[in-house]
């Protein structure tokens, strides 16, 4: 399934935020590794050297598994949605404490829950009918 939506999905995603990760470096100059505030992408999403780190990271495996195959893509949109799912909840409660080592603020939040809704949408809706068609 080369157009399958979870290849798609996870190939414009992994994109995306490999792009962040490194564009993100361009305004981390001078911020701590794992500061607590870092500097601000597009003016609003705050980003330290690890949180880059982290986005090429979780860019580079959607891309990779996008590239790959649709069962792939499937596995990872769903673990990185899950990832992002708790993140975006447990990061409310890290803000202004030393545990927020990724220095994220609230649109960070609300950015991570947007992509985890997305990436479990699709990781757990998309291709069920085609799986349910075949066996």
């Amino acid at each position: 399934m080369k157009n399958s939506p979870n290849r798609i999905v996870a190939t414009v995603f992994g994109a995306v935020y490999v792009l962040v990760g490194l564009l993100g470096f361009a305004v981390t100059g001078g911020v701590g590794f794992i500061a607590t505030e870092g500097g601000l992408l597009l003016g609003i999403f705050a980003v330290n050297p690890l949180h880059n780190i982290a986005h090429l990271a979780i860019g580079a495996a959607l891309l990779i598994a996008g590239l790959s195959n649709a069962a792939a893509a499937k596995t990872v949109n769903s673990v990185v949605g899950a990832a992002y799912l708790l993140l975006g909840v447990v990061g409310f409660f890290l803000a202004g404490t030393a545990a927020n080592i990724l220095a994220l603020n609230t649109a960070d939040h609300f950015l991570h829950l947007a992509s985890a809704i997305v990436l479990l949408g699709v990781g757990l809706g998309a291709e069920r009918s085609a799986r349910v068609a075949t066996a």
